[in-house]
């Protein structure tokens, strides 16, 4: 008679894809009994053996030959599950970094006033090759004004911003780069002088465009690089670099005003001075402007407090402070050389020879 393990491994065998009665022995231990295994017997005492029916369910192996895809895709979908069990994991995980950093809120008065003197510096330039010398001097009066107006307002009303103390020096840069090209080429102020107003803010232009982009936090991006809602150094202008800004003003309002004071002779009497000594009061008044030119440029170069970079780390912060004075340093020394040269050997030819061309006609009329 055959054993029970062995009935049971052939009915396996000729078992079918869907679920199927097997009947299969049953064999009782001793000490057992029947009713607990779930069959019944009949007579006196339990059978040596008895056959139960047991419902079993189970694969036929053509199955996965037919879909082969399946467990694929099966394993696949688990993958995705865990992966994206683990981001969840791991994101849930990371702290929340505070923003160390906040943007600030730029569009206030003072920096509006500012932006206004921005666009008033192209069109003084304008009034002024078309020799609308009234209206040049007009728009120049209110750009001197606005400047003081904002910084007021600033301060008094706590408006003050990075944004703010970047923009409102670049506007009045860009008021006297721009006003100082054209009366250069109107012949109104020597090229020395030009060379070093010109020169100086050049080189802090270099210099103002390493420190962005060296104290800049990361990433480093176009967008982040002009973007001046994220404070990264503050520009803190030199004692003489503000006189220097008042002095460069006034040369330039006065230059303006010249030719409205001495053309046609209508204002000419409240100075109760000649032509000949307004002019050379304006080249004395133009050394001076040359020479404090020079002292404020060369100021950024040795003087560490002018720039300070925003960060932590002290050692970085020192390192890119030198690296931008040498900066300055080099660039702002090749300009004063340059403009040595054209006062003692470009602008003097050229006085020399304004004058000759003066005292001929004098000495015509003299031999006549």
């Amino acid at each position: 008679m055959p054993s029970s393990d062995d009935m049971f491994h052939k009915s396996n065998q000729s078992a079918s894809l869907s679920s199927s009665r097997l009947t299969l022995p049953f064999l009782p231990r001793r000490g057992c009994s029947a009713q607990r295994h779930g069959a019944s017997f009949p007579g006196p005492g339990p059978p040596r053996s008895t056959l139960v029916e047991i419902n079993v369910t189970h694969t036929h192996q053509d199955a996965d030959q037919s879909n082969p895809t399946k467990p694929i895709a099966k394993t696949i979908q688990a993958a995705r599950q865990q992966s994206r069990a683990i981001q969840e994991r791991v994101k849930s995980s990371l702290p929340t970094l505070p923003d160390l950093r906040p943007r600030e809120n730029i569009y206030n008065i003072p920096n509006l006033l500012t932006v206004s003197r921005l666009f008033a510096a192209p069109a003084t330039a304008y009034l002024l090759l078309h020799d609308h010398h009234k209206w040049a001097l007009a728009l120049f009066a209110y750009a001197g004004i606005t400047d003081l107006v904002d910084g007021w307002i600033a301060r008094r009303f706590k408006l003050q911003t990075v944004a703010g103390s970047v923009i409102d020096p670049m506007a009045d840069k860009a008021l006297m780069i721009i006003l100082t090209v054209t009366l250069a080429v109107k012949g109104a102020i020597p090229a020395y002088l030009a060379t070093l107003i010109l020169g100086r803010d050049a080189s802090l232009a270099i210099a103002a465009i390493y420190y962005r982009y060296a104290s800049l936090p990361a990433p480093k991006t176009f967008m982040r690089y002009w973007d001046f809602s994220l404070p990264s150094a503050e520009v803190h202008p030199t004692t003489v670099s503000k006189y220097n800004t008042f002095l460069q003003l006034i040369l330039i309002g006065s230059t303006l005003a010249l030719p409205v004071v001495t053309v046609g002779g209508q204002y000419a009497g409240l100075l109760q001075m000649s032509d000949t000594t307004l002019h050379l009061g304006m080249t004395y008044f133009q050394w001076l402007v040359a020479g404090t030119t020079a002292w404020s440029g060369l100021s950024y170069a040795y003087l560490r407090n002018a720039v300070t970079i925003l960060g932590t780390d002290e050692k970085l912060k020192a390192k890119q402070g030198a690296r931008g004075r040498a900066i300055i340093g080099v660039t702002f020394g090749s300009v004063v050389a340059l403009a040595v040269y054209f006062a003692f050997v470009v602008d003097d030819e050229k006085s020399t020879g304004e004058i000759e061309a003066n005292t001929e006609p004098e000495a015509e009329i003299v031999k006549r």
